[in-house]
């Protein structure tokens, strides 16, 4: 990859570890809030604001650890982006919605807004640390600041925050800065931007420069591939596919745990190019 199109200085860790969902400061939120169907992702049905039958009184997972042998693989790949502590600390003030039940509605509610918030901080952390966006950073800042102050609004406005076209007007910002990324790359830079990838072969595969936002990466084989360099790639994406240690990350990502090891002797891990679509 050209140097010049490298991440730049990446913003200081304490942004992204905010990012990050923290277990032990939430009430176990992504648990209760979102309805899921019984499907390949989920093993059971269960409706918006009622807690899932695994949820532990100390909010924890009763199969934490077994989530995938035991039908919930959607559970082991959600990331909340940090909405979680912000919404148990900071927006409630650490009030537990059991001890307090007349929280529990507005902040089950709550959680859906600052997970969509908490998502468009990601990106535009990220769009930050990319030299060539830097025609926009003015506008990233701008947008990143509006977005923090946005996730400090009490419970009753954010719930009325139109979310939807807060997105929308973010959205476009990046992918004014995926343009600006791919159209300073030397090579031909891949949009997957949205992309199904659902159990693709991506064996080997470069995907330096590639726009991976909101790409769905269920089951897709990644192992060998070289991510280094895509932007706009999540955790979450990583811990929907499958892997080996030949695939390489970049660096504000960590290898899924559920990744196996290679196997294979170092001289022959790397299967040849795969053409570019």
């Amino acid at each position: 990859m050209p140097e010049e199109l490298q991440h730049a200085a990446p913003v200081p860790d304490g942004r992204r570890l905010r990012l990050r969902a923290d277990c032990e400061r939430c009430f176990g939120l992504c648990c209760v809030a979102p309805a899921f169907s019984a499907s390949a992702d989920f093993a059971i049905d269960k409706d918006a604001g009622q807690a899932c039958p695994n949820l532990r009184s100390d909010f924890r997972c009763a199969i934490h650890h077994r989530l995938r042998q035991q039908g919930f693989p959607g559970c082991a790949v959600y990331d909340c982006f940090g909405a979680g502590q912000k919404v148990a600390q900071v927006t409630f003030g650490g009030q537990d919605w059991r001890r307090a039940p007349r929280t529990a509605k507005r902040m089950f509610e709550v959680f859906t807004i600052m997970r969509q918030l908490h998502e468009l901080l990601w990106y535009l952390t990220e769009a930050l640390t990319l030299q060539p966006a830097r025609p926009l950073h003015g506008a990233l800042s701008l947008a990143l600041d509006e977005t923090e102050r946005l996730t400090h609004s009490s419970p009753d406005d954010l719930v009325e925050l139109d979310v939807g076209a807060h997105r929308r007007d973010v959205n476009a910002l990046l992918l004014r800065t995926s343009e600006l990324v791919r159209a300073e790359a030397r090579r031909h830079a891949i949009d997957r931007s949205g992309a199904d990838l659902i159990g693709a072969d991506l064996r080997g595969a470069d995907l330096g420069m590639a726009d991976l936002i909101g790409a769905d990466f269920r089951g897709a084989d990644l192992r060998g591939a070289d991510l280094t360099g895509s932007i706009f790639l999540t955790q979450s994406q990583l811990d929907a596919a499958k892997g080996d240690l030949d695939t390489t990350l970049p660096p504000s990502l960590t290898r899924p745990t559920h990744w196996p090891p290679s196997v294979t002797p170092r001289s022959r891990r790397r299967p040849p190019p795969r053409p570019r679509a």
